[in-house]
């Protein structure tokens, strides 16, 4: 049961739930007038992180149909 909660399979999902609500926040602090540049910044740069540690991670759990 334990297996589950840390699979990379569930920590994929994670990391794809974490991004999209980067996205919805960067989309909402962009709209704000005056917007918050560092704010900005900081979620865009983390949101290019999360981006690579999904690649990563689907690196490495393979691909999901043969070709």
């Amino acid at each position: 049961m334990d297996d589950n909660l840390h699979s990379p399979q569930r920590r994929l999902i994670e990391l794809r739930m974490e991004h999209a609500d980067l996205d919805s926040m960067i989309d909402h602090a962009g709209e704000q007038t005056p917007s918050d540049e560092l704010v900005l910044r900081r979620l865009k740069k983390r949101r290019l992180l999360l981006r690579d540690q999904i690649a990563a991670l689907e690196l490495v759990l393979g691909p999901k149909d043969p070709a």
